[in-house]
């Protein structure tokens, strides 16, 4: 798993050399590979680079999940599987958005761990 939003020196290099709307798909060329899955958060679903994450995504054969909000945006329609907020309060949408990742996260964990280490862990 890897976060193409934490590398702040690697983002602004892209944003300064290429595009800031790049930032995300510029780095799926060379961080992903075909059946990989891309999980993008916008609450508006219109932000460039969001969207254009999503296009490479799919033309790469990459699966897509977006977290939106608000109308959904391009991102909405884009993704595989989308998460929908029907909300116009950014504060409930973002604060929806997390609980979903930390599920997602949960879950992600626990599919690879066994059952016994399941049960005998406290989350």
């Amino acid at each position: 798993m890897v976060s193409l939003s934490t590398n702040i020196e690697l983002i602004t290099a892209i944003a300064n050399d290429v595009d800031y709307a790049e930032i995300f798909s510029y780095q799926l060329q060379s961080q992903s590979a075909p059946g990989d899955v891309l999980i993008a958060v916008s609450s508006s679903g219109r932000s460039p680079n969001i969207v254009r994450a999503l296009h490479w995504a799919r033309e790469h054969d990459l699966r897509t999940i977006a977290l939106t909000g608000f109308t959904g945006g391009d991102a909405m329609s884009l993704a595989d599987v989308s998460i929908h907020v029907s909300g116009a309060n950014y504060g409930v949408v973002e604060d929806l958005h997390q609980a979903v990742m930390h599920v997602l996260a949960q879950y992600i964990r626990q599919s690879r761990m066994t059952p016994a280490a399941i049960s005998g862990t406290v989350f």
